[in-house]
């Protein structure tokens, strides 16, 4: 394209005067697509942040209902306590009512009298202590629902600002790519292509990286890397949604624990938690089924399928494909 271009400009200078030159340069492909790059970048790290979010605020609730069923249970053994207690206490005004010397006296048989009344203090010692736990237990739950509900507030507040700031990118993207549209299919063609002759020397790069000194064998997807792969491969076509984790639509790390989750591995929900999820294994020792880990803050990953191509969840408005291995830099890979 630069030769059209040099060529372009030269029949120009000589057909015609400076100032017959076009006041305004053509549209910058290159730069437009750089923009359209970044704003991709960033809806992506909205998308992971907004993952780990709603994954803490699971959890949370989760830990929450478990919590308060624990005070349910709790109240209820207060509430059964105070039953007994009650009992015990009008048993014991009544008992109380009369002088214990005289009781005594009165008595027919004093030792069993004496038994009563010491089994009846030690029961009461005995409830009165249970009683205090309980109280104690109780403080304690409710301490921490209220500790709970806090933080489930606050990360509630997050989510909400990660949806704004979610929408904030959905509006640059939208700007982007209607500015991207307005190129000639020429240039869009020619910035496809540079893509793709990026990603494909960030290949050979990798394949040249020196080897681990033992590889593991095979280099054949195993057991259930095969099951992983044959999922992701599976998935293509299907759309990218936000937060999606399938079986019908997906995000790039939705995607990964989905197929990973079909072959029977729990992984990590966000990216960055993917990246951290197995053994490190270098590009050019990469099997199929390993995770492939993009970005320096690891805010995109896809799955290894072999033939130095990865299957991932792009970006919005766009589905599972398969892609050369280096469309991006490629910042780790990880073997779960």
């Amino acid at each position: 394209m630069v030769s059209v271009v040099s060529a372009t400009a030269a029949a120009a200078l000589t057909a015609a005067p400076v100032q017959a030159l076009p006041a305004a340069p053509p549209p910058d492909s290159a730069a437009a697509a750089r923009a359209v790059d970044r704003l991709l970048a960033d809806a992506e790290r909205a998308v992971e942040a907004y993952n780990g979010t709603a994954e803490r605020v699971a959890d949370l609730e989760a830990d929450l209902e478990r919590t308060r069923d624990r005070v349910a249970r709790g109240q209820q053994a207060v509430n059964d306590l105070r039953a007994d207690l009650g009992s015990a206490a009008a048993a014991h005004y009544r008992f109380g009512s009369i002088d214990p010397t005289i009781a005594l006296m009165l008595s027919d048989s004093p030792d069993t009298y004496l038994d009563r009344v010491m089994a009846f203090e030690r029961a009461s010692d005995r409830r009165s202590g249970e009683l205090r736990d309980l109280l104690a237990a109780q403080r304690t739950l409710q301490r921490v629902r209220a500790e709970a509900d806090d933080r489930l507030a606050e990360l509630a507040a997050e989510k909400a600002e990660l949806e704004r700031r979610k929408d904030r990118v959905q509006r640059r993207l939208a700007d982007a790519r209607a500015e991207l549209d307005r190129l000639t299919a020429e240039e869009r063609a020619a910035h496809e292509a540079d893509r793709r002759e990026r990603a494909e020397r960030r290949a050979a790069r990798a394949a040249r990286e020196p080897a681990p000194a033992a590889p593991a064998a095979p280099t054949a997807a195993s057991g259930r890397a095969a099951d992983a792969v044959a999922a992701a491969l599976s998935a293509i076509g299907s759309p990218y949604v936000w937060g999606a984790t399938g079986p019908s639509s997906f995000d790039c790390s939705g995607l990964v624990q989905w197929a990973w989750g079909r072959a029977g591995v729990a992984l990590p929900r966000t990216s960055q938690a993917q990246a951290g999820a197995g053994t490190r294994v270098p590009l050019s020792a990469a099997r199929p089924g390993d995770i492939v880990v993009y970005r320096d803050d690891a805010s995109h990953v896809a799955l290894y399928v072999g033939g130095g191509e990865v299957v991932h969840a792009p970006y919005p408005g766009e589905s599972v494909r398969r892609d050369p291995v280096g469309m991006m830099p490629v910042t780790g890979v990880v073997r779960p």
